[in-house]
C-alpha cells in the first residue's frame, strides 16, 4: 500500500474533545485534511460555531459540533451517543480537553485540584470507556490519541515568573500511564492507544506564561522556537491512520527537543 493510502482517513469518524480552539482545533484540521468525518466537543456554543466555520472555510470540511460540559459525568454517554447517531461508529478518539491551575501547592484550593484532575483524567477515562464500549471493542478496531504534556514527563523547572502547576503536571503524568496501561489492555482488541506530549505552544492556556517568558522558553528549546500551527498535524495523521498500525503505548513529545536535554 502506498504511503498516501496508509495516511488516508476517508470513511472514518473522529471525535475530538476540546476541539473548538488551540491544539484541539489544529488536530481537527489534520483529521479533516486526511478525509475523516469529525465531531468537535467543547463547552461553549460560540467557540464551536467558530471552529466549524473555520474548518468549512479553510478546508471545505463539514464537521459537527457537540456542546458538552465534560466536567459532568452524566453528560458524557449522551454526547457519545449523539456523535455515533450523527456520524456512525467512532474510529478515532482524541482526548484533548483539559484545564490547568497555577498556584503554590500549599495555597491550592481543593476545588481547584479536583477540577483539574476530574477534567484531565476522570473525564478522559469516561469518554474513552464509553467510546470503547460502544464503538471500538465490539468492532475490534480503533485509535485513541491522548494529549498529555511534557510537564507530565518530569517535574518541570521552577521559575520565579511562573506559578507552580502541580495538579496539571500530576494529571498529565496520569495521562501518560493511562495511555500505556490501556494500550496493553486493548491491544488484543486491535485498538491502538498513544499519547502526544506537546511542549509550549501559544494557546489560551499558556498565554500567561508566554507573556512573561515566551522568548526565553523559545531559546531554551534546541530548535529555538515554540510550537506552531502545523506542528501537531503530522504526528496526528500517523497515529490516527494505518501508517501507525504498529505503534501503540507510546508517548511522543512534540516539543522542539526540550525533553532531549
Amino acid at each position: 500500500m502506498s504511503l498516501k493510502a496508509l495516511l488516508d482517513l476517508g470513511g472514518r469518524t473522529a471525535l475530538v474533545t476540546g476541539g473548538s480552539r488551540g491544539l484541539g482545533l489544529q488536530i481537527a484540521e489534520a483529521l479533516c485534511e486526511q478525509g475523516a468525518r469529525v465531531a468537535l466537543v467543547a463547552r461553549k456554543d460560540d467557540e464551536l460555531a467558530s471552529a466549524r466555520k473555520h474548518l468549512a472555510d479553510t478546508l471545505g470540511a463539514d464537521a459537527i459540533t457537540l456542546p458538552c460540559d465534560l466536567s459532568s459525568a452524566a453528560a458524557i454517554a449522551p454526547m457519545v451517543e449523539r456523535a455515533q447517531q450523527a456520524l456512525g461508529p467512532i474510529d478515532i478518539l482524541v482526548n484533548n480537553a483539559g484545564a490547568t491551575w497555577g498556584a503554590a501547592t500549599v495555597d491550592m484550593p481543593l476545588d481547584a485540584w479536583l477540577k483539574v484532575i476530574h477534567l484531565n483524567l476522570t473525564a478522559m477515562f469516561l469518554v474513552t470507556q464509553e467510546v470503547g464500549r460502544r464503538c471500538m471493542l465490539p468492532r475490534r478496531q480503533g485509535r485513541v490519541i491522548n494529549v498529555a504534556s511534557i510537564l507530565g514527563l518530569g517535574g518541570g523547572q521552577m521559575e520565579e515568573r511562573r506559578a507552580p502547576t502541580l495538579a496539571y503536571n500530576t494529571s498529565k503524568g496520569g495521562v501518560v500511564n493511562f495511555t500505556r496501561s490501556l494500550a496493553v489492555e486493548w491491544g488484543r482488541h486491535n485498538v491502538n492507544v498513544n499519547a502526544i506530549a506537546p511542549g509550549f505552544f501559544p494557546t489560551r492556556m499558556t498565554r500567561g506564561v508566554l507573556e512573561s517568558m515566551g522568548d526565553e522558553l523559545a531559546r531554551r528549546a534546541p530548535l529555538q522556537r515554540m510550537g506552531g500551527a502545523e506542528d501537531l498535524k503530522g504526528i496526528v495523521a500517523v497515529l490516527a491512520s494505518d501508517a501507525g498500525a504498529f505503534i501503540t503505548g507510546q508517548i511522543v513529545a512534540v516539543d522542539g527537543g526540550v525533553t532531549a536535554m
